[in-house]
């Protein structure tokens, strides 16, 4: 059964004008290496810790500034929340909000399939033997994806509504009933290096940023203050959708502490990569700044700066296609005592990504991003995996401009099976990349802002505090997820969707969903 909304009732849980205030005891272990009777043995304690969580429940008006506003993701996602917002010409009649459109099967509505968020759901219990889910985003109160406002930055000036004809990812008559809302809307100049990106995309930037790295970061506060005082939004969320760039160089004296960094910025360093320049500008201005594409932006000088500011940053590089059917299928494999030896990843597309990702020096920062991907659960298996022992993984991108945004990736998985068996697994994914990368963008920004409106504490802390400014609560959505110095990557989806749930559950007083369902056992 589906219900759309819920309100829990518990001791531990109190809904006021303001806020949701819950009490959540986290269940979890210690391990200790202990010497017991002249053997050292390893001894796991259960242990429970007390947690207090306060949600601000006033949603904000919310801004989305993207980095690349005008290519195939950005252009993508306002056309989405256009598409869901308004309604068809020829619909005066029509119940339900969106527009829609005539495809070569059907008419067609819009939604917003594809989001964590809108479009998938939650276990909440049972009710007379019968399992009964929710919507995600009842969890919490959300920003409603149909009153973002949009705007952001772009080194080419086309308008949104020939960046999304250009794109090629959207059906004619769904263009047609959108160009007159996006033609308006022309990027703000960006900020352009080609020491970073492919040559290839010089023949687009005729809507750049001059000046020094100190200017065009001051440029880029200016314009965020400036999209939030016009527009009348609470807050702001930037996100970099534009090109991979390489990776930056970590050089002592340059990058590698806050103050070093800075320094850099006003001596106009070659090594400061655009990205970086966003994203000094958005911690500045205690805006959350996430980072879509898979090169190191974070250097550690600008994680310092954002610990040090308390705000938010997430990354890395977006996980919509073969990276997230790798974190799925890695994880059942070694789950099943099954061994991976061999990973092999091809892909080819055609969009503007791909044309950028064909240069070498870019290539190497996807290469990371999905390369890293099977780590944790490798060495989760000390039973399949010597220490050390890892599969051999190779990823390969090819550009080839006629199959435009409809990406293939093919897969082929080898693993060592029951007395020396062998195993492959060979998988084709046809992945319209910006229409499954689009929704993922809402999830990021939507979900960034919930959690500047969460607060916690230990029952060993005496203030409530936001989360760690590096936003693990992301992971899910990400290919290389960013986490705090020190902190364990988790790369299992089945994990990471089970982690940002539980969350959520416990600011309103649910326990984890850990599927024991011991009421029928």
């Amino acid at each position: 059964m589906f219900i759309e909304s819920f309100k829990v009732e518990s001791p531990n849980v109190e809904y006021t004008e303001n806020e949701i205030h819950s009490v959540y005891t986290y269940e979890t272990t210690e391990l200790v290496h202990e010497n017991r009777k002249g053997t050292y043995q390893w001894i796991v304690k259960p242990k429970s810790v007390k947690y207090e969580f306060k949600t601000d429940v006033h949603v904000p008006k919310l801004g989305v500034m993207l980095v690349g506003w005008g290519g195939n993701n950005g252009s993508t996602l306002t056309a989405g929340v256009i598409a869901n917002r308004e309604v068809s010409a020829s619909a005066e009649l029509f119940v339900s909000i969106g527009i829609s459109w005539a495809t070569k099967d059907k008419v067609q509505q819009a939604n917003y399939f594809g989001s964590l968020t809108q479009a998938s759901s939650i276990r909440v219990g049972s009710f007379n033997g019968e399992e009964i889910y929710a919507p995600f985003k009842s969890l919490l109160p959300m920003v409603n994806p149909d009153d973002i406002v949009f705007g952001g930055w772009d080194i080419s000036d086309m308008n949104l509504a020939d960046a999304m004809a250009r794109a090629r990812v959207l059906d004619i008559d769904l263009q047609k009933q959108l160009r007159h809302y996006m033609e308006s809307m022309i990027p703000l100049p960006g900020i352009y290096d080609p020491d970073f990106i492919a040559a290839n995309q010089g023949s687009r930037a005729n809507n750049v940023i001059k000046g020094t790295k100190q200017e065009q970061v001051q440029q880029i506060i200016k314009d965020i203050r400036e999209f939030k005082e016009k527009n009348k939004v609470d807050k702001v969320v930037v996100l970099w959708t534009a090109n991979t760039e390489r990776y930056s160089s970590v050089i002592e004296g340059i990058n590698d502490t806050v103050e070093n960094l800075l320094g850099s910025v006003e001596k106009n360093e070659a090594e400061i990569s655009p990205s970086t320049l966003y994203a000094i500008a958005c911690v500045m201005e205690n805006v959350p700044f996430i980072n879509g594409s898979p090169q190191n932006t974070f250097v550690p000088g600008l994680i310092d700066l954002a610990i040090r500011r308390n705000t938010l940053i997430g990354g890395d590089d977006f996980k919509s296609g073969q990276t997230k059917m790798k974190s799925v299928l890695v994880d059942f494999l070694v789950g099943a005592g099954i061994k991976p030896t061999s990973i092999v990843s091809y892909n080819h597309l055609g969009n503007n990504d791909g044309m950028n990702l064909s240069a070498p020096q870019t290539f190497r920062s996807k290469e990371i991003s999905k390369s890293n991907v099977v780590d944790d659960m490798v060495s989760s298996n000390g039973i399949l995996f010597e220490p050390g022992e890892h599969p051999d993984h190779v990823v390969v991108i090819k550009y080839v401009p006629y199959v435009a945004d409809s990406k293939r990736a093919m897969d082929e998985y080898t693993s060592e099976i029951f007395l020396g068996g062998r195993n492959t697994i060979v998988m084709h994914n046809t992945c319209e990349d910006s229409l499954l990368a689009a929704p993922i963008i809402l999830d990021l920004v939507l979900l960034a802002e919930l959690s500047t409106r969460i607060q916690l504490k230990s029952e060993a802390e005496a203030k409530f505090h936001s989360f760690h400014p590096v936003a693990t609560i992301l992971s899910y959505l990400t290919k290389a997820p960013l986490v705090p110095p020190g902190t364990p990557v988790v790369n299992a989806l089945s994990k990471q969707r089970a982690m940002l749930e539980n969350i959520l559950r416990a600011c309103v007083g649910l326990a984890p969903e850990n599927n024991m369902i011991l009421e029928y056992k």
